[in-house]
C-alpha cells in the first residue's frame, strides 16, 4: 500500500500542532506524541507502510510550514523528530500485536492439527492458510534431543533456514511440540523429509528423528504423528542405535506386542528362569540382546559386551541351561529372540510382568 496516500483522518491535528510549533516553537505535548502513536497504530491497522506514514507526514510538514517563513527551523525538526518517533512507535506497536495473533492462531491450528480435535471441514480451511492442503497425503517427521526445543530455539531457526533455502514453498509446516521438532511434509516429497531429518539430527546434536506412515486427510496427519512418537518410544525401550527410523520399518513390534498377556507369557515362561542366575535376569539378557543385535555372531557380540569370547560363550551355555533354549539352535532361536524382543519392551526384568 506504499502507493496510496494516507487518509485525512491519519492526519488529523497534524497540521494544528504544526502551525503552534511554527509559531511559538514549542515541543510536542504527552497528549500529542499519545495521539501520534494511535495514528501510527490506525495505520499500521490499515495496511499502510512506515514509510508511506512517514513521507506523508513529512510532505504535509514541508507545506504548512512554508506559511511561516520565520519558524525556528531547529525546533520544529526536533518537533517533527518527536512526531515521526511517535508514528514509528504506534506503527511497530500495531505490528507486534498482529503478529502475536498470528503466532497464537498459528500455535492453535499446530495443536488442533496434531490433536485432531477440530472439526475436519474447519481445519481444512484453516490449514490452508498454513500452506497445507489436507485433502492430500502427508507424513510427519518428529526429532527430538537432549534438551527442549521451541519455535524460537536458534537449531530450529538453522533447520527452518536450511529447509527454506533448498526447498521453498513446498506446503511444508515446520514446528515444535512438547520440546521436539516436527515436520509436516506431502507424503510424495520424500526427500523433504531425510533433508529435515539430516538438518534435525545435526542441530540436535545428534538427536534421533522418526518418520511416520503417509496417511491422507486431517486424522492421516494425526496418524503419523502419533507413528512418529511410537517410533521414537520404541527406539528409546529397544536401545535402536538408527539415528533416523521409519514407522513402516518397525511395525513388527506392535504386531508382537498386540496381545500383551500372550507376550508376557512367552517373556516369563521362556526367560523367567533366568533370574536364577547369579546377579540375576540382568546379565543374561543382555548377552542374549548382544548376541541377536551382532547377528549370532559370538565374537563380535563378546567385543560389545567387552568380555572374551570363552567369557561370553559361557553364558550362552549357562542360558541353555536355565532355559532349555540353546540361543546357538536355530530351532530355538526364533522363540528366544522374540522373548528378548518382548522383554526389552516391557523393560523386563527391571519392572515387574
Amino acid at each position: 500500500m506504499a502507493g496510496r496516500d494516507i487518509p485525512e483522518d491519519h492526519l488529523d491535528g497534524f497540521i494544528r500542532i504544526l502551525a503552534e510549533v511554527c509559531e511559538t516553537g514549542r515541543r510536542l505535548t504527552r497528549e500529542e506524541l499519545e495521539s501520534r502513536r494511535a495514528v501510527g497504530e490506525r495505520a499500521a491497522e490499515a495496511g499502510f507502510g512506515l514509510r508511506t506514514l512517514v513521507q506523508q507526514h513529512l510532505s504535509t510538514t514541508r507545506t504548512a510550514c512554508s506559511a511561516f517563513p520565520r519558524a525556528p527551523l531547529d525546533r520544529v525538526l526536533a518537533a517533527v523528530e518527536q512526531a515521526v518517533d511517535a508514528l514509528a512507535e504506534g506503527h511497530e506497536r500495531a505490528q507486534l500485536v498482529a503478529v502475536r495473533k498470528e503466532e497464537a492462531a498459528r500455535r492453535e491450528f499446530i495443536e488442533d492439527l496434531l490433536y485432531g480435535r477440530s472439526d475436519p471441514g474447519r481445519l481444512a480451511e484453516r490449514a490452508e492458510r498454513f500452506g497445507l492442503l489436507l485433502s492430500h497425503t502427508y507424513a510427519v517427521a518428529v526429532a527430538e534431543g537432549a534438551q527442549a526445543y521451541d519455535d524460537i530455539h536458534p537449531a530450529v531457526q538453522r533447520v527452518e533456514r536450511a529447509l527454506v533455502g533448498r526447498f521453498g514453498n513446498r506446503r511444508i509446516l515446520l514446528t515444535t511440540k512438547e520440546g521436539r521438532l516436527i515436520c509436516v511434509a506431502p507424503a510424495d516429497q520424500d526427500d523433504v523429509l531425510m533433508y529435515f531429518a539430516k538438518q534435525a539430527h545435526a542441530g540436535t546434536d545428534g538427536g534421533r528423528v522418526a518418520i511416520g506412515r503417509p496417511h491422507t486427510g486431517a486424522g492421516g496427519v494425526v496418524h503419523s504423528y502419533e507413528e512418529a512418537l511410537n517410533a521414537l518410544e520404541l527406539a528409546a525401550r529397544m536401545h535402536l542405535e538408527d539415528p533416523v527410523l521409519r514407522a513402516s520399518d518397525l511395525l513388527v513390534y506392535p504386531v508382537l506386542t498386540r496381545d500383551r498377556q500372550a507376550m508376557t507369557d512367552l517373556v516369563l515362561s521362556t526367560l523367567g528362569p533366568l533370574m536364577q542366575a547369579r546377579g540375576g535376569a540382568g546379565p543374561m539378557l543382555e548377552t542374549l540382546i548382544a548376541y541377536f543385535d551382532s547377528g549370532c555372531n559370538a565374537t563380535e557380540a563378546a567385543r560389545r559386551l567387552s568380555l572374551s569370547v570363552r567369557a561370553f560363550t559361557y553364558r550362552l551355555e549357562r542360558i541353555h541351561q536355565f532355559t532349555g533354549a540353546n540361543p546357538a539352535d536355530p530351532a530355538h532361536r526364533y522363540t528366544l529372540q522374540t522373548a528378548v524382543i518382548g522383554a526389552r519392551l516391557f523393560d523386563w526384568p527391571a519392572r515387574d510382568l
